[in-house]
């Protein structure tokens, strides 16, 4: 008999609206004696069943709902379902490219669970006790529906430790047996980029990024481009798509440089064009702003600031920082491209950073477009936390 977990008073509302989590300040009782990743059922105050989730003892969120459908049975043929649906949902999708993602967590009813597809393999994170319970399941689930793929597990992020699990990197299965090569080369509206699946960020890539790497092209012809936290060059290359007159890549990580200049080569671009330099960005923003160095065109793509509501406003801080930055070193009628990948830090509230730095800089901006993750990390209506990326392009 699976165990079940009992709500609170007026602490059902969220799940009614089929949003899929259950904080442990919600939870009355448990009965049962459920282990990490078990499935329970979820029932409200007055003792409705609600939902069937995964059981994480150790994190605020103690269950991520799996169904909401009682009928449904959280099992191999589950994970083959919910697997199965997320690749239709994204077929006929204009990614325009050979990676994109296959399964992006609660957005695709699979909570903790995100996978991305470059080229012949796919790349998984398993970030929630039941993702972790439910390995296999997802494997086999992957093998049936990709079965050219490898799979390469990138579990290796501090997120499993709200979960109460270590980090795990592992090969999940390979065609002829051997893990993925350094670099696997992928396609993106044309470009090629050079990806490590095994030491990269994330899970290699940033993929959500590029219709803002190919919107770039609208806006970088003749002009003199920075690209901060320019991680292997992406926007960079879009830039020298375009025809930018020179492309400065900026970025603390010397192999992620690395990279960004074999991509630079790989596509055929003048190594004239290009200028990487390895600092921080915050630190090097102000020394261009001292030695007077101004851009026709910067991109800010920093990394997620906002770890917890706790540290959001120093997160704030920082994105105030970066920002009045660029503002300061932009030449008059320049564009400025400037993102957070912060789901805990809403639309609104960064357009008012971005509008209290552009203020404090004395550099009234426009907003001129509004960009967001692709359609292949789809927004989930009854999820709103699937929208993390917000990016702004403005001028002035």
């Amino acid at each position: 008999m699976p165990a079940t977990v009992h709500l609170k008073p007026q602490k059902c509302k969220s799940l009614r609206r089929l949003h899929p989590w259950v904080f442990s300040g919600a939870i009355a009782k448990v009965k049962g004696n459920p282990q990490l990743g078990d499935t329970v059922s979820v029932h409200s105050a007055e003792g409705d069943w609600l939902g069937a989730g995964a059981w994480s003892p150790q994190s605020q969120i103690r269950v991520r709902i799996w169904t909401f459908q009682p009928s449904q049975t959280i099992d191999e043929h589950f994970f083959a379902e919910r697997i199965g649906a997320a690749k239709q949902l994204r077929e006929g999708l204009a990614v325009n490219s050979n990676a994109w993602r296959v399964v992006a967590a609660e957005a695709d009813e699979l909570p903790g669970i995100t996978i991305d597809k470059y080229d012949n393999w796919l790349v998984c994170q398993l970030l929630s006790a039941g993702a972790e319970h439910w390995r296999a399941a997802i494997v086999a689930a992957l093998r049936q529906h990709f079965p050219d793929c490898g799979i390469y597990e990138r579990s290796d992020v501090d997120v499993r430790k709200k979960e109460g699990l270590p980090p795990v990197e592992q090969l999940l299965y390979s065609p002829d047996g051997e893990p993925p090569a350094g670099t696997v080369w992928i396609r993106e509206n044309g470009l090629e980029l050079g990806v490590d699946l095994k030491q990269g960020h994330k899970t290699g890539y940033y993929l959500d990024q590029r219709d803002s790497r190919y919107a770039l092209t609208r806006y970088a012809k003749g002009k003199r481009v920075l690209n901060a936290f320019s991680y292997t060059g992406g926007f960079g290359l879009f830039a020298a798509q375009a025809g930018a007159s020179e492309v400065v890549n900026l970025d603390v990580s010397a192999p992620a440089l690395a990279q960004a200049s074999v991509n630079h080569e790989r596509n055929g671009f003048d190594a004239k064009l290009l200028k990487n330099q390895q600092q921080d960005v915050f630190e090097a923003l102000r020394e261009f702003h001292h030695q007077g160095e101004r851009f026709d065109v910067i991109v800010l793509d920093p990394p997620k600031f906002v770890d917890s509501k706790a540290n959001l406003i120093s997160a704030c801080r920082g994105y105030k920082d970066i920002n009045r930055l660029a503002c300061k070193i932009l030449n008059p009628g320049g564009t400025l491209f400037t993102f957070s990948c912060s789901g805990l830090l809403s639309s609104e509230l960064f357009q008012k950073v971005v509008a209290d730095a552009a203020l404090d800089a004395k550099r009234p901006l426009h907003i001129i477009e509004r960009l967001y993750q692709g359609a292949d990390h789809p927004v989930r209506t009854n999820f709103p936390e699937s929208l993390y990326l917000k990016g702004l392009v403005l001028r002035g």
